[in-house]
């Protein structure tokens, strides 16, 4: 697959980072207007209602604050996400929501644990670790963004804030590497020059033939070939004058 083939925009790199974060803003309006919480609906560990968070805990968030915080990285993550691996997007984002909840449930505190940053973090680890081993430029650029702009986040996978969820941030970085290294996307084909190419042979290069096995140049015989051709054969046409021309 081309380069120009692979990265094209589309519609839903837009559309759905847009759909996320209106999904997000409403809950957190509903909760406003209808003056109750949704935190018991997140990732209570080891529970058996606590399951039921794995799902809806991107939903949720404890305030305006927690809301705002993690609008932007997931728009711009997601786009991200749609625009250089929209082949396993879906796969990506669901199977990032499943295994990061899962894995908070099993080692997260006896607490509720709501809010997209397990997702966010989902997103930036895959992204980042995917364009790595992907060894291609554009992708591993992409991965140097992602370090420029959220390298910080690195922090939060350790217990360094009170009332975070550093569990659900070590749960999601965690699950981008694994689906980095499972998940199979498809990359474009990196355009190959002749001498990067297996049967490449120096001999046959007129450029490296006007140098010699130390690198200096060289003048190559001219070679002349002087062979006799066969004489060419040229035919006349005479037209005959009418008498008419001739006594005039």
């Amino acid at each position: 697959m081309s380069e120009i083939g692979h990265f094209k925009f589309s519609n839903k790199v837009v559309a759905i980072p847009l759909l996320a974060m209106i999904l997000i803003w409403a809950v957190y309006w509903l909760e406003l207007s209808l003056g109750i919480n949704f935190n018991e609906f997140g990732v209570m560990p080891r529970t058996v209602t606590g399951l039921r968070g794995i799902i809806l805990c991107p939903f949720i968030h404890g305030s305006l604050e927690h809301l705002y915080n993690n609008t932007i990285p997931l728009a711009i993550l997601l786009s991200a996400l749609w625009y250089f691996y929209r082949d396993v997007a879906w796969k990506v984002v669901v199977y990032g929501v499943l295994l990061s909840g899962i894995i908070t449930w099993l080692i997260g505190r006896t607490s509720y644990h709501i809010g997209a940053s397990g997702l966010i973090y989902v997103l930036a680890s895959f992204v980042f670790f995917k364009g790595v081993f992907s060894s291609y430029y554009r992708l591993v650029a992409l991965s140097l963004i992602v370090v420029f702009i959220y390298g910080s986040m690195l922090w939060y996978i350790f217990p360094v804030k009170e009332g975070m969820s550093w569990e659900g941030h070590l749960a999601g970085f965690i699950t981008g590497l694994v689906l980095a290294k499972m998940v199979k996307a498809r990359i474009p084909q990196t355009k190959k020059y002749d001498w990067e190419k297996d049967d490449y042979n120096e001999e046959d290069d007129l450029f490296l033939r006007h140098f010699d096995e130390n690198g200096n140049f060289r003048e190559l015989p001219i070679e002349e070939d002087f062979e006799e051709e066969e004489s060419f054969k040229y035919n006349y046409i005479f037209k005959k004058s009418s008498k008419s021309d001739s006594d005039g």
